[in-house]
């Protein structure tokens, strides 16, 4: 796997006032020419009919598509589309029936009951409480490596007496267990025979894959009318926006910049569509390094980041504030208050442990080689330099930057949360049980008072008395600052004119393609060829 190793060169302390909005003038020609000149080059493709398949280009395409395994965004995505789950969430991130309904017999077992929808399995067979006890007693063999392993590790049993009814015996009361089955379900059968569901999956959801012809490129079908679709990964958008106008892909879905997105809202032949988004950005850090496990380091750079001057300049608008995981309409989400810009709070922090513009402190940040966040790690970079953090970038394919945060191979690094729904995630990512092999806990974050907050709040049966357990946990973290929260990012979806249908999802989820269409056939178009 090739690595890139880069560093962003250091901001003069006395230079711009505004970095970041320095950094979208500096770019912003070069991404309109660079565009231009891409689209200039080439032709319009003959027309294709109503029914040729629907193609959806991505910025990565999906690494594993067994839902007990996947634990990238675009690969959980993807299995959303080809797998049913026993439940689903409300507006409010609260759990609702899918596949089968509850209730709870007592607080320590919880029967399921299969409705009809969603209960025949790409492969013919029908899906039955087998399959779900099955899927459920493979995630939680510790031979499974499965991620989801600790959330479930409550779980003391499960088993059905019944082709409808599923069981399950929890170890102590948790008035959310529903909340945590949202995992597809796989058949029995297949699971017992060692089938590879990471290449070859087989689910009850709305789409089947049909074929896998290389990494970047899947080709769907939506099973209740024979649609085809394909999702292409193409990591630079620039060539995702020219495939998009040229009509050889006929979706785009985030991970575009701004300039991109004001470029395409003056294309007659595209419609932007755009929402508040709830993935959440943060920036991780080591709390066994030396450095960044200093909580005057964290504050420090928390006060340095102008959250205001990067939300205005750099995503021009396209993402709010974030303190909490949460935004403040889920149940556990409130109005917490966002870390501000103190760039004099940042150097005193500093000061307290001999660092500053004349001895600055020297750290290295981690980042995906996506053209954006090397913006944004620049910008983030010359904020810190102006409080005496010499801050060194290292940009890294997906693979490798996600393994190493995955395998505690850092100081900082920048990530998003993607399809957060349940408080879990605290216990996830922040409990001192938590770190890896056991969770996420990839900074190694430990506090006896969260362990313990997170605890009774997991056994607290009244939602309301849960929810302020939660917020004192997101408080705490706030204090400690292992994650300093950035923004919720917007939603955007990019179509041609002909495709209609789709609704975008606040989580950023592909089940918009249930439903879109092409109206009508791509029209014949002429692109004058550049000289």
């Amino acid at each position: 796997m090739n690595r890139s190793m880069s560093r962003a060169p250091a901001r003069d302390r006395a230079g711009p006032a505004n970095p970041a909005a320095c950094a979208v003038r500096g770019r912003l020609g070069v991404v309109l020419v660079l565009v231009s000149l891409l689209i200039g080059a080439c032709t319009a493709p003959d027309p294709e009919p109503v029914d040729a398949p629907l193609r959806l280009a991505l910025i990565s395409p999906p690494r594993n598509l067994d839902p007990r395994l996947a634990t990238d965004a675009a690969s959980e995505r993807v299995n959303r589309l080809l797998y049913r789950r026993l439940i689903e969430f409300d507006e409010r991130s609260l759990p609702v029936p899918s596949l089968a309904s509850w209730e709870a017999l007592t607080p320590t077992h919880y029967r399921f009951t299969l409705g009809e929808e969603g209960r025949v399995f790409s492969d013919g067979t029908r899906l039955t409480a087998a399959d779900v006890v099955a899927t459920y007693r493979s995630i939680l063999d510790p031979a499974s490596l499965s991620p989801h392993r600790a959330t479930l590790s409550l779980i003391a049993s499960v088993q059905s007496e019944a082709p409808e009814q599923i069981d399950f015996h929890l170890d102590a009361p948790d008035p959310l267990f529903p909340a945590y089955l949202g995992i597809g379900i796989l058949p029995a059968a297949r699971i017992e025979a060692g089938h590879g569901f990471a290449r070859a999956p087989i689910g009850s959801g709305p789409f089947r894959l049909i074929d896998w012809p290389e990494p970047a490129r899947l080709r769907l079908e939506r099973r209740r009318d024979g649609q085809p679709f394909e999702l292409i990964g193409v990591r630079d958008p620039n060539v995702r926006v020219m495939k998009l106008l040229r009509g050889e892909v006929d979706m785009l879905q985030n991970d575009l910049s701004p300039e991109l997105i004001g470029y395409l809202r003056r294309r007659d032949e595209v419609r932007v569509e755009r929402r508040d988004g709830v993935n959440y950005s943060y920036l991780g850090f080591n709390l066994e390094d030396p450095s960044t496990g200093r909580n005057e380091v964290r504050q420090a750079i928390a006060a340095a980041i102008d959250r205001d001057a990067i939300l205005a300049y750099l995503f021009q608008g396209g993402a709010r504030p974030a303190a909490g995981l949460f935004p403040p309409t889920h149940w556990a989400g409130a109005d917490f208050e966002v870390p501000p810009h103190d760039p004099a709070g940042a150097q005193a922090w500093l000061a307290r442990i001999g660092h500053g513009p004349e001895n600055p402190l020297r750290l290295i940040y981690k980042t995906s080689s996506d053209p954006f966040r090397l913006r944004l790690a620049a910008v983030i970079q010359a904020q810190l330099a102006a409080v005496g953090i010499d801050l060194e970038i290292r940009s890294y394919d997906w693979g490798t930057f996600f393994g190493d945060v995955q395998a505690g191979r850092f100081q900082l690094y920048g990530l998003t949360w993607v399809g957060l729904r349940t408080p879990d995630i605290f216990r996830y990512a922040f409990h001192s049980a938590a770190t890896p092999p056991d969770g996420a806990n990839r900074g190694r974050y430990r506090n006896d008072q969260v362990d313990r907050l997170i605890d009774t709040a997991r056994q607290e049966p009244d939602l309301e008395i849960q929810a302020e357990l939660y917020r004192q946990v997101q408080r705490q973290i706030l204090r400690d600052l292992p994650y300093i929260p950035l923004w919720y990012e917007d939603q955007v979806f990019v179509a041609r004119r002909e495709v209609e249908g789709y609704r975008l999802a606040a989580d950023g989820n592909y089940d918009g393609l249930e439903r879109v269409a092409r109206t009508a056939p791509i029209a014949a178009r002429t692109i004058a060829s550049r000289d």
